[in-house]
């Protein structure tokens, strides 16, 4: 089994964990507060600015035949799923701006970071956002929200373009990755975060 084979093995449960997090039924459900969804977008926007560093990062570090890979995913976090951010943010009233990072996005940006590092670690480590937000996009997609702007949401989850970026970073895991217990524990640490983020302030 490859190593990120592995890693899905450990994170199907933490996933399902996920989905049952009050935050996620509400999305699911199309009928979240809005209050609860603008505090989630303006950390979220916040994360994925750190996200666009930790790919830049890696990509400094990358094989030739994988700086494009990070470049392309640093591209796409920026410009596509920052740009959904910014226009639901119009529509639940959000301050991107003006917001500021909370005690779970602070904690969860500072591992990526720090754990970006090192190409291996950082692979990872980033691997659950990535892979965990395919896998929720996906399944809820099966039977999407009625409510507009959370099928927003779930559509570019479960869109093609993002499982097949999350394909790429499987790649480079198997690829660069040589201690799968290491590999297990940043990915374990990051699934931690993934939950904990959605208890939002």
């Amino acid at each position: 089994m490859s190593i990120s084979a592995e890693l899905h093995a450990i994170g199907r449960p933490l996933v399902e964990a996920q989905l049952a997090h009050p935050t996620v039924v509400g999305i699911a459900e199309g009928n979240l507060p809005e209050p609860v969804f603008r505090s989630w977008l303006e950390q979220d926007y916040l994360f994925l600015l750190d996200y666009v560093r930790v790919f830049s990062r890696l990509a400094w570090q990358a094989p030739d035949g994988h700086l494009g890979d990070l470049v392309d995913l640093a591209h796409a976090t920026f410009h596509e799923e920052l740009n959904l951010h910014r226009s639901l943010s119009a529509e639940f009233g959000a301050d991107l701006d003006g917001a500021r990072k909370g005690p779970a996005c602070a904690a969860y940006t500072s591992f990526l970071l720090d754990s970006a590092a090192d190409y291996a670690d950082g692979l990872a480590a980033l691997y659950p956002c990535m892979w965990g937000y395919s896998t929720l996009g996906r399944v809820l997609a099966e039977n999407p929200p009625a409510e507009p702007r959370y099928r927003a949401w779930v559509d570019t989850y479960a869109h093609p373009g993002f499982a097949e970026l999350t394909e790429r970073i499987a790649v480079m895991i198997d690829e660069a990755v040589p201690d799968l217990g290491r590999a297990r524990a940043l990915f374990t640490e990051g699934m931690a975060h993934e939950l904990a983020f959605w208890d939002v302030p």
